[in-house]
């Protein structure tokens, strides 16, 4: 018998691709399955919340508390991906943006709601929002306690914005361990011309407009004397505002709170540092409690316990607007609502930004759909590219010439550029804190050959002419090119002032007069001219009917780019009662999972620039602290 063969023995290589390719197939399967499982684990909770979904709003008991948690960013428009929302809420995460609509609509819906007897509002967490966004707010806070419900706030330790919108509750009330902190406005700014010239860079702005200061960082070591004036005046009467509405919802007088406000190092001593009693002692609350002292002074008030026996009954403000009714498919006429949040830059841009394309576009489809008869354009933006702004300028205008009236609605910064694609509305609205103005313009270029020479390297060649490689970086700026830039920037500034003329019904010269650059506020854009009416995005809406002659009972909608079947899928995902269960269980998606989808980042200034090539904006660094 023949013994059989030994077996054959790869050679050191074979073996190692054969040991390679098993890795990456033992890889490639265990994606699939994470994959896979990961879809089926979505699949499983969304049949849930459908079967459950209906229940929710049977869930809401009479009796209820409103409580609204604010976390994060008060936005017009989110701007963090549908799916990375959803991917927070379920690994246990607050989504950190709180979209002002949503916000602003459940306050009204309780009001009308008999199921609900009262808001708690709870504003520690809020990051962030202007004062024309919080003003909306409060003014719906206002509308839901003229229905003859309280609103009740509670924090520990409250910030400015955060005090602006819990002194419109009927009773505010702070930890005895927290306190409320004042300050006033500020708006310092890093100044980068030192750092530059260490590397070698060379900036080279070109302007026109006295006051037009958000390019000096890169040019000066300090704010210029222009920029400080101009700054102080429209501070100033921000922060009047402020104090003045501020005395009137806490029935104190304006000076006193100025004053309270400037010798707050001279005061603190009185109550040895503890800042809660101080609050109590100056009238900016109503009284010290524990969140324990909250909740049995609400149980006192007769609001019962929930299920368990336990706290309050209460629904937060996500799962209050999961069981609102959708808004219903009608032909019927009404206003279109076209929201432009954030900078303004070329192409197709994301939510909670500003494209020249996109936003374009938006309104186009606004005009052409049959059921528009007026447009509402909420703008809050300080501004950016010239020609992105000029692209939705021109749709505004068309969109007027075909008969449909726009009204534009200032959010809380509508300048430069923000004030570019206003100025064609019919009418314009801001709130007296909105930010406005800054008609002014400002070129950017940069050369680098001084940071190459740090490197020993240097730049030589030929070209045909005097303007070939004229824009090349590695190459010093020849002042006849800047000339030619100049020449632009001027021109771009004169067309700026002239379409404000033509659109305002006022002369260049009157406009030159309030533009160089120089920022407002609303009540100030108000007394020269720049904008129609103070008041909100309803009194938009509510005038851009009136111009349609639509009457009552119109319907309202907003024009965003459309989310696709999944995204609505998974956006309801973390709404539902079922998720909430599996939640409290301990089932939630790993936080390592909400991180994997990366956010857009906020857009700035030169995010967008172009190498080799004058880049030109209608900007304005315009946001106080």
């Amino acid at each position: 018998m023949i013994p059989p063969l030994p077996p054959r023995r790869r050679n050191g290589f074979w073996a190692f691709l054969c040991t390679l390719g098993r890795g990456i197939n033992v890889t490639r399967l265990l994606i699939i399955n994470v994959i896979f499982f990961g879809l089926l684990f979505l699949l499983v909770i969304g049949v849930v919340a459908g079967m459950s979904s209906g229940r929710m709003a049977r869930s809401l008991q009479s009796d209820s508390v409103l409580v609204l948690k604010l976390q994060g960013q008060l936005v017009e428009q989110y701007s963090i991906d549908p799916l990375q929302r959803t991917l927070d809420g379920l690994s246990g995460n607050q989504p950190k943006q709180v979209q002002l609509r949503d916000l602003v609509g459940a306050i009204d819906a309780a009001a009308a709601d008999k199921r609900i007897t009262r808001i708690v509002l709870l504003p520690d967490e809020l990051q962030g929002g202007g004062f024309a966004a919080l003003r909306e707010v409060g003014a719906a806070l206002d509308r839901f306690r003229a229905a003859g419900k309280p609103v009740i706030a509670w924090g520990v330790n409250l910030d400015q914005n955060q005090y602006y919108l819990a002194a419109h509750a009927d009773r505010l009330l702070v930890d005895p361990q927290g306190g409320v902190m004042l300050t006033g406005l500020a708006d310092y700014r890093l100044f980068y011309k030192d750092l530059l010239d260490k590397l070698g860079v060379d900036v080279h702005l070109f302007r026109v407009g006295q006051f037009k200061s958000a390019a000096e960082p890169y040019i000066l070591e300090q704010a210029s004397p222009e920029s400080r004036q101009a700054d102080a005046y429209w501070m100033g009467g921000l922060w009047n505002e402020y104090l003045a509405e501020v005395a009137t919802l806490r029935k104190i007088d304006p000076a006193t709170l100025r004053t309270d406000i400037d010798t707050l190092p001279q005061t603190i001593a009185s109550t040895q540092g503890d800042l809660a009693q101080l609050a109590l002692n100056q009238h900016l609350v109503d009284g010290l409690a524990t969140r324990a002292e909250l909740i049995a002074m609400l149980r006192k008030q007769g609001v019962p316990a929930d299920d368990k026996g336990h706290g309050v009954r209460a629904i937060e403000l996500d799962r209050y607007l999961a069981i609102q009714p959708g808004r219903r498919v009608t032909s019927t006429p009404g206003v279109a609502i076209v929201v432009a949040e954030g900078e303004i830059a070329g192409g197709k841009q994301s939510p909670g930004s500003i494209g020249g394309e996109s936003t374009a576009a938006l309104i186009r489809a606004a005009r052409e759909d049959r059921k528009t008869k007026a447009l509402v354009l909420r703008v809050n933006s300080p501004g950016g590219e010239v020609f992105a702004a000029e692209q939705i300028r021109r749709e505004v205008q068309l969109t007027r010439e075909a008969g449909i009236p726009v009204v534009v609605s200032m959010g809380d910064v509508a300048a430069s550029g923000g004030y570019w694609i206003s100025m064609n509305a019919n009418r314009i609205f801001a709130q007296p804190n909105t930010i406005t103005g800054s008609i002014g313009i400002f070129g950017l270029y940069y050369s680098i050959p001084a940071t190459l020479a740090k490197f020993g390297v240097q730049s030589d060649g030929v070209a045909t002419g005097p303007m070939a490689g004229a824009f090349d970086i590695t190459r010093p700026l020849d002042p006849k090119v800047g000339s030619v830039i100049q020449a632009i920037i001027n021109k771009g500034y004169h067309d700026f002032v002239g379409n404000v003329a033509t659109a305002r019904g006022k002369s260049y010269d009157a406009v030159g007069a309030i533009a160089q650059g120089r920022v407002w506020t609303g009540q100030q854009a108000l007394d020269r001219g720049l904008v129609d009416q103070l008041g909100g995005l309803g009194n938009a809406v509510a005038d851009a009917a009136n111009l349609a002659k639509l009457g009552s009972g119109y319907p309202v909608r907003y024009i965003e780019t459309p989310l696709g079947g999944f995204q609505r899928f998974v956006i309801g995902l973390n709404q539902s009662a079922s998720v909430r269960l599996m939640q409290s269980w301990g089932l939630r998606l790993p936080s390592w999972v909400a991180s994997m989808v990366s956010m857009t980042p906020e857009l700035k200034l030169l995010r967008n620039a172009r190498a080799g090539a004058p880049n030109i904006y209608v900007d304005c660094l315009c946001s106080p602290r």
